[in-house]
């Protein structure tokens, strides 16, 4: 009786391992997406120019659907240079925070749908909040991912926000 306790009891741990492995298997397939995310957010938290640059493809385009315009990203970032330049020196603080509806992903490719906050603020001033629907198409190259296209959609609102788990 004792042994069947025990082997019982054994295979309801293996169950409970078996079932949290495969949770942890299932959040980790964008495990490598995620730490691509970490690195624009931390480029932009610091004012890292060249940080956020190494995440773009060279040939990277940014759409914008609000003023129906697209551009290489190597054009927009000469643009958001400034404030990159600012939030390096302690001029102004900056963050960009993720959260995603869709993600479809291949082994070398993959299509994010989701919202992104940016947040934004100069010393002595309120924070401002910019949430954006967005697309992106990515690639990777040599083990690394890169943006190809950003498509800032249009905007979003804070509940839409919230809605998002996250990830």
């Amino acid at each position: 009786m004792d042994e069947a306790v025990r082997m019982t009891s054994l295979i309801r741990l293996a169950l409970v391992y078996l079932f949290l492995g495969c949770l942890l298997l299932g959040s980790g397939k964008h495990a490598e997406l995620d730490q691509y995310w970490a690195k624009v957010s931390e480029a932009v938290r610091t004012g890292d120019l060249e940080a956020y640059r190494a995440t773009c493809h060279p040939d990277g385009v940014l759409v914008s659907g609000g003023k129906s315009e697209s551009e290489l990203l190597s054009q927009a970032l000469l643009r958001w240079g400034k404030e990159f330049a600012d939030t390096r020196a302690g001029m102004m603080e900056a963050r960009v925070e993720f959260r995603f509806g869709d993600r479809i992903l291949g082994k070398d490719t993959a299509h994010e749908t989701g919202i992104f906050l940016y947040s934004s603020r100069r010393k002595g001033e309120e924070w401002k909040k910019a949430y954006v629907h967005f697309e992106a198409l990515l690639v990777k190259r040599k083990g690394k991912w890169l943006i190809l296209m950003e498509f800032q959609k249009s905007v979003a609102s804070e509940k839409e926000w919230k809605a998002l788990s996250g990830n």
